[in-house]
């Protein structure tokens, strides 16, 4: 049964509310996290736990429990000089700024006028309901180097950092 500090391998299917396929799992390579590390988003963590190897389910989780609401103003136009004058910018880039009440956020460069910069600082899920199916494939117990790290290493230790 799933608890805190277990390493959980799932396979899934994410999916919008219009059925369109978001994300998944790879059927040969299991997603694995950490459980209880808010590794995954709060509505499916939450979801998973207590269930057993070989459980499915069908898990929809609103955006308060998912990736959040949509806030309109971390979408806004940002003058180029508030970018160091060496770094070619492009959308799709990320960086990372301090919001006003002190909390970081990642923001990505969604497109270039001029010496004008359009990004967002909104999660890409932000706002959507997402529907996952998922199947539980394997539950252990975490090894005292993956609790220490905070998140869950592949077969035999292997793992990237």
């Amino acid at each position: 049964m799933i608890k805190k500090n277990d390493v959980v391998n799932l396979n899934y299917c994410l999916k919008n509310s219009k059925g369109e396929e978001l994300d998944r799992s790879d059927k040969d390579q299991p997603f694995a996290y950490l459980h209880g590390m808010g590794q995954v988003v709060p509505g499916l963590e939450k979801a998973l736990e207590g269930l057993a190897i070989g459980d499915k389910k069908e898990v929809t989780v609103s955006p308060a429990e998912g990736y959040g609401d949509f806030v309109p103003t971390l979408k806004t136009q940002v003058e180029r000089s508030n970018f160091p004058k060496d770094v070619d910018i492009k959308p799709g880039m990320q960086f990372e700024a301090e919001a006003e009440d002190k909390r970081r956020i990642i923001f990505e460069v969604i497109s270039i006028e001029g010496d004008k910069i359009n990004i967002d600082g909104n999660h890409p899920l932000a706002g959507e309901t997402l529907h996952f199916s998922v199947e539980v494939m394997a539950i252990r117990e975490a090894t005292q180097e993956e609790l220490t790290h905070g998140h869950a290493h592949g077969e035999g230790g292997a793992h990237h950092h």
